[in-house]
């Protein structure tokens, strides 16, 4: 079923963008240079990070800085004082690509045409924090851009237009994220002319559809070696690069990256052994299969390609990775 639009998007709407990571960079420099009016962009507050502690400011905050933007940074959307602001610039919508803040009823309603939302996935599949590492964990075939009109919901507002992309067999999430970023700037584009000229129909998501990608951290970061050699190889290209799947050997950690499958039906194999080294990679059996990794790292040094890693760490076939 499709929705009819509430009204005609203004050729120039008076846009406030809402955006935090690097993810969203291609879109605000894609507004900018169109010659969209931005009235202000707004990003997460900024934060201590690293061993020093050194406050950075977000990739959004400075791109705009960069263009001489209006910058917000409110601790909370939700903010009643925020919400004031917002209202004094009188926007005609919101553009909201990864800001990082669940947004309210109240700031969703404070512009005249509501807000768009561009998501890193094929609604109503991967809902959710983390679309792009949950694709590849699955080892989806493909994945994508939705445009959507954001309502109260997680990822659930109507979608406006959707753009389809192929996911490589050795893709891996920092390569996808990168790919999906680029696409993602020239797709608002388009689907802001869309909306202007009253082409593009709201058509709300299937529920019994929907997949959700929650949020990954480091304790998903464990190889589990009595996995198949597909689902080991997805696990490492999908913490790749953040935060990095890994093994162990003895007491030492060792994280690997850049997977691909070798072997898919070897079953006379031992689950962690390194069967050998070939073509720039370690060769690594699972409980069926063999995988081969082409870039290694241990704690607290370089991540190296796998033949430098091993002139400096020799790891002999046959020695059996968690244990």
């Amino acid at each position: 079923m499709e929705i009819e639009p509430k009204e005609k998007l203004p050729a120039n709407p008076g846009v406030i963008f809402m955006g935090t990571p690097d993810f969203s960079v291609p879109c605000l420099r894609a507004l900018v240079e169109r010659g969209y009016n931005i009235l202000s962009v707004v990003t997460q507050p900024d934060r201590p990070k690293g061993r020093g502690r050194k406050v950075i400011f977000s990739p959004i905050k400075l791109a705009a800085m960069e263009y001489r933007l209006n910058v917000l940074q409110p601790e909370k959307a939700s903010d009643r004082q925020f919400l004031e602001v917002i209202h004094g610039l009188s926007p005609d919508m919101l553009i909201v690509v990864a800001f990082g803040q669940i947004l309210t009823k109240d700031l969703l309603e404070s512009c005249r045409w509501g807000a768009v939302n561009i998501h890193a996935s094929l609604l109503p599949k991967y809902r959710g924090a983390a679309p792009i590492q949950w694709a590849i964990l699955n080892n989806e075939a493909k994945t994508g851009l939705t445009a959507m009109r954001m309502d109260e919901g997680l990822d659930t507002g109507p979608a406006l237009c959707r753009e389809e992309l192929n996911i490589g067999p050795e893709e891996t999430a920092g390569e996808l994220h990168d790919r999906l970023a680029i696409l993602a700037g020239n797709f608002l584009i388009e689907t802001l002319k869309g909306l202007a000229e009253n082409r593009i129909r709201e058509k709300p998501q299937d529920n019994s559809l929907a997949t959700y990608a929650p949020k990954i951290d480091r304790s998903m970061s464990l190889i589990k070696w009595d996995q198949p050699a597909r689902a080991i190889s997805a696990h490492i290209r999908a913490l790749d690069p953040w935060p990095g799947a890994f093994t162990t050997l003895g007491e030492m950690k060792i994280k690997l990256f850049l997977s691909r499958v070798t072997d898919e039906i070897r079953t006379d194999v031992v689950p962690g052994r390194i069967s050998g080294h070939l073509q720039g990679a370690l060769e690594v059996e699972t409980a069926r299969g063999v995988i081969g990794v082409r870039e290694m790292q241990i704690s607290g040094k370089k991540r190296l390609a796998a033949n430098d890693f091993l002139r400096g760490f020799p790891l002999r076939t046959g020695t059996v990775f968690g244990r």
